[in-house]
């Protein structure tokens, strides 16, 4: 099954600082992708290069089995892309700017057109400047779903709108959910997790991950292990042990590859253990554990240079 989206080795570069080092990723057709990380981790320069706004210092894409140096004129046609930041003709109405969008697409489907307004409660005779940021991204993704694209592509999308709006937002894109690929970035892990089936994280430029939703829940874990008092931490943890924690004889940590059959592995550390716990964990809670981690690291690595 050839992938809607690959990357090889991907990178940017601004000037003196790495923007994107070496991504390399797939997504499937019929994926949910979420790009997930901390502001200024990549996701919205990773697509930038893919919407081909601007271009590779290194590595490659391919969209829709195009190079990302090639999506121009006729591509777009089976892409639809919205952003936060996305301009709009403001001094048109909604009517009328669902009207010229309308004649760039082959494909568009009068009667989903129909039904979006209706059901996104769009005001046809409102200017768009005079529209909530909430209203004007509901007619952005409108324009978007009505012809049918192969690939939808959606920077922050949520960012900043009252909850009422990013229900019916993502209501809209579930019914896309196996018909379009979608790759979103978005900080609302929570309205994420209730659709994605993939997810990637991406951090200071690098990809940590890349895999099925399905699969990331399997693996993270939060243990709790009651060691007593006197427990000292000991030297040499596992590395997928994140943010380890003693105190008051209770170590507490994120396991990031955990594996029921192979047990917990705390007796080699903590032979004294008399309890222990395991909880799942929801995408919020592992993009926190990930990202302290990642900034204990960074804590570390600056004090061994000093």
């Amino acid at each position: 099954m050839t992938p809607i989206v690959e990357t090889q080795r991907l990178s940017k570069q601004y000037r003196a600082e790495t923007a994107l080092r070496e991504v390399s990723l797939a997504i499937p057709p019929g994926a949910v992708y979420a790009l997930v990380g901390a502001n200024g981790a990549g996701k919205s320069t990773f697509i930038k290069l893919l919407m081909n706004i601007v271009q590779p210092t290194a590595g490659a894409a391919t969209v829709l089995g195009f190079a990302s140096t090639e999506v121009a004129g006729a591509v777009f046609e089976r892409i639809g892309y919205v952003s936060e930041n996305q301009e709009m003709p403001e001094a048109m109405t909604v009517g009328d700017f669902l009207a010229y969008v309308r004649g760039f697409y082959p494909t568009w489907d009068r009667a989903l057109e129909a039904d979006l307004v209706e059901r996104l409660d769009l005001p046809l005779k409102r200017r768009l400047k005079n529209l909530s940021r909430g209203m004007k991204m509901k007619a952005a993704l409108a324009s978007v779903l009505a012809y049918r694209p192969a690939f939808i592509v959606l920077d922050e999308p949520f960012s900043g709108l009252d909850p009422l709006v990013r229900d019916e937002l993502i209501e809209s894109l579930r019914e896309r959910k196996g018909e379009s690929t979608i790759l979103l970035s978005s900080h609302d892990l929570e309205e994420v997790e209730s659709f994605a089936t993939h997810v990637g994280y991406l951090q200071d430029g690098r990809l940590l991950f890349s895999e099925e939703l399905s699969t990331l829940g399997d693996r993270f874990r939060e243990v709790t292990v009651v060691v007593g008092d006197g427990a000292t931490l000991p030297p040499n943890l596992p590395e997928t042990w994140l943010t380890p924690k003693l105190a008051d004889g209770v170590f507490h940590f994120v396991d990031s590859s955990y594996d029921e059959a192979a047990g917990l592995r705390t007796g080699r550390f903590f032979p004294q253990s008399v309890d222990a716990s395991v909880a799942p964990m929801n995408l919020r809670s592992i993009f926190v554990a990930i990202a302290r981690a990642g900034r204990a690291s960074a804590r570390e690595k600056a004090e061994a240079a000093r």
